[in-house]
């Protein structure tokens, strides 16, 4: 309970801001941390100076999702309401931001990791990282709508309903990872690709975000807050409770196993119904609890 979760910013090149995530020991972030997070990315993508932003973590881990332990001991539904607003914040932020985000990923990526990296702009990623949704496994949904930017829609099923993991070199064959380096490369490899944008005009930059955004198929605010009221629901029928007491009880892995599988044809999805109005639920918690 005493582990703080901290979020700086740095700026290491002309035009470059550098927001790094630590909270020990695997970046399994509280609520104010993503809200935390959310805010220093929005604050770096409003300088007029910044061209570029890095979106990394410190420790072994790119960001292993919820703290459950956090979710479970509070009373009430007050942690996991949070939770649901500061992913669903986070994940907006790195997606609004005014600028490119580049994620730098090691060593896990999971549950809320996924909503960040999915919405980021480019990944660089170290040749240990994984990526995954453990969310059937934690008694939530969502970030599908991240993990679909990331890899073809059968494959993102797949994933989704196994809880397996994706390897850094698999998401490069897809073509959703830029490069893949070997973990004490990765800073100089994202911030050198943040520098070759950072060499752009800032102006143009910032245009050709805005229309990028603007020409997406899916509109992934809503996608995502229509995933979140299906967890809402799960958390109400208790089924939610249930598997995250039961994982807060064991000892934890944030490495899930690695698919292994050939590459399906990419094929368009189906529009998704419409969802009456609901309450939204939580991000799905994917790490491990401090």
């Amino acid at each position: 309970m005493g582990v703080s979760t901290t979020v700086t910013v740095s700026c290491p090149a002309d035009g470059v801001a550098l927001v790094t995530v630590d909270r020990p020991p695997v970046n399994a972030l509280p609520v104010q941390g993503w809200f935390d997070l959310a805010d220093a990315v929005r604050a770096a993508g409003r300088d007029p100076g910044v061209r570029c932003v890095v979106l990394a973590a410190a420790g072994r881990g790119f960001n292993a999702g919820v703290d459950i332990k956090e979710m479970q001991r509070t009373p009430g539904n007050g942690a996991l309401l949070g939770a649901n607003h500061g992913c669903y914040e986070a994940f907006a932020a790195v997606y609004d931001c005014e600028v490119p985000v580049v994620a730098a990923v090691q060593g896990h990526c999971l549950g809320g990791g996924i909503g960040l990296v999915g919405n980021a702009d480019a990944i660089v990623a170290s040749d240990d990282a994984t990526f995954g949704l453990p969310e059937l496994d934690r008694g939530a949904l969502g970030a599908a709508t991240h993990l679909a930017r990331l890899v073809p829609p059968h494959l993102m099923r797949t994933l989704y309903y196994t809880s397996r993991t994706v390897t850094a070199a698999e998401l490069h064959r897809h073509g959703s990872v830029w490069e893949v380096v070997p973990r004490g490369a990765l800073p100089t490899a994202a911030l050198a690709l943040a520098g070759e944008i950072a060499a752009k005009d800032g102006y143009l930059l910032r245009l050709a975000k805005a229309a990028i955004n603007g020409i997406d198929p899916v509109d992934v605010h809503r996608s995502y807050r229509f995933e979140q009221g299906f967890t809402f629901e799960a958390n109400l029928s208790g089924v939610a409770d249930r598997h995250r007491d039961a994982f807060a009880r064991r000892t934890p892995s944030v490495q899930q196993t690695p698919s292994v599988q050939r590459t399906p044809e990419a094929t368009e999805a189906p529009e998704p119904p419409k969802s009456p109005e609901r309450e939204p639920g939580t991000d799905t918690p994917g790490g491990e609890p401090n």
